[in-house]
């Protein structure tokens, strides 16, 4: 996939758990788990906009896009 999904590097960076961030944004644990292994289809941006409030960064330290065509 074309889309790179960091959300364990910013956890790390945020010395913060994937169950704390689970409760601070009101999302179960499976699907941010779906999210930060990078097999969710898709993401609203309620819910970016949420990561990011609790993460205290932008969507680009999230989410990264990397051309396969070289």
């Amino acid at each position: 996939m074309a889309i790179i999904v960091n959300l364990d590097v910013m956890l790390a960076r945020r010395k913060m758990s994937l169950t704390t961030l689970s409760e601070k944004v009101g999302i179960t644990m499976s699907n941010l788990s779906i999210l930060k292994k990078g097999k969710a289809k898709a993401i609203r941006f309620s819910t970016l906009e949420a990561i990011c409030k609790t993460l205290e960064c932008q969507p680009g330290d999230i989410l990264e896009f990397e051309n396969d065509e070289q």
